[in-house]
């Protein structure tokens, strides 16, 4: 009777195991493990018809309330929107300005990249360049020599007031605008050689040297009294112009004077002295030289007596 006994029991038992459906294993790993469903403040709502109260926080997605509080508690950054910026050039400039490496060129290049620019120097040798490139404000000693350049323009040296020395040796000018120098506040060394000028223009009264030899200045070249206001000229070089004069007056303060391979002819006695004066000295002008003129020095043997040294040139 007792095994009969358990068997029917057994079937007893396995009869509603046998009616639930075979699910995976589930691991549960909770505060609630050993709570009733009944039991929990917020029993879960498997019902996919019911819609969800908007107050309700949706299962799944809720942070802790410490978490959330530090969320909320935390000042909201936000990125400030990119504003419109104009256009950089290819020197780090805008297109208004003048960047790091200088102004931009008619090829458009900067002047400093096309050029070498070291602290306020501009060095524009052998470039084939046509014009004078726009100079950096700041710039003080500008050389383009070799190159072929034929005209200086008005604008082309303007607001560089801290410009104190111009080489434009070898180009091909033969055009100079008449205000092209002499609003340039701080200029002392103008270098013209081995060009075409046929007229200089207005020269600024701070210049110490000057130098426009191999030229074309000729007869008219060179206005009256051009020299007469240049109280610092110290060194004026005038050689293979075809002259037929000297350039009167000259300053006081001049040291060296160079007339070479020109075509003057006569000098006067009161072009270097004061005839009436024969105690006057002009100490200064030591070095002049008058070779290569058909002129002969000796015909005016007073012309000499105030300075240090004769000029050089024909004694016959």
């Amino acid at each position: 009777m007792q095994p009969f006994a358990n068997i029917f029991l057994g079937l007893f038992l396995l009869g509603p195991v046998g009616a639930v459906p075979l699910t995976d294993t589930v691991i549960y790993d909770s505060d609630f493990y050993d709570m009733l469903l009944g039991e929990l403040s917020h029993p879960l709502d498997y019902n996919d018809n019911k819609q969800s109260d908007p107050l309700e926080t949706e299962t799944g997605t809720a942070l802790p309330a410490v978490i959330q509080e530090s969320y909320s508690s935390a000042p909201l950054i936000e990125e400030p929107e990119e504003e419109a910026s104009t256009p950089k050039l290819i020197d780090g400039s805008s297109a208004q300005g003048s960047g790091v490496l200088g102004p931009q060129t008619q090829d458009g290049l900067p002047t400093c990249l096309l050029c070498t620019c070291l602290g306020t120097t501009v060095y524009c040798d052998d470039h084939e360049l046509n014009a004078v490139p726009p100079l950096p404000k700041g710039t003080s000693y500008f050389y383009s020599r070799y190159n072929r350049i034929r005209k200086i323009n008005r604008n082309d040296f303007a607001h560089l007031s801290n410009l104190k020395r111009i080489d434009l040796t070898a180009n091909f000018i033969s055009e100079i605008h008449e205000d092209a120098f002499w609003r340039l506040p701080q200029l002392e060394e103008l270098v013209l050689r081995d060009n075409r000028i046929r007229q200089l223009p207005e020269l600024p009264p701070t210049l110490k040297f000057i130098d426009v030899s191999k030229n074309r200045l000729g007869r008219k070249g060179i206005r009256n009294e051009a020299f007469k206001d240049l109280h610092d000229l110290q060194h004026l070089y005038i050689t293979d112009n075809n002259l037929d004069h000297i350039p009167l007056p000259l300053p006081e303060s001049l040291q060296a004077l160079h007339l070479q391979n020109n075509n003057i002819q006569e000098m006067h006695e009161d072009t270097f002295c004061k005839v009436k004066d024969l105690t006057y000295v002009r100490r200064a002008l030591e070095d002049i030289r008058l070779d290569g003129n058909p002129l002969n020095l000796s015909r005016t043997p007073y012309a000499y007596l105030c300075l240090p040294r004769l000029p050089v040139g024909n004694l016959l």
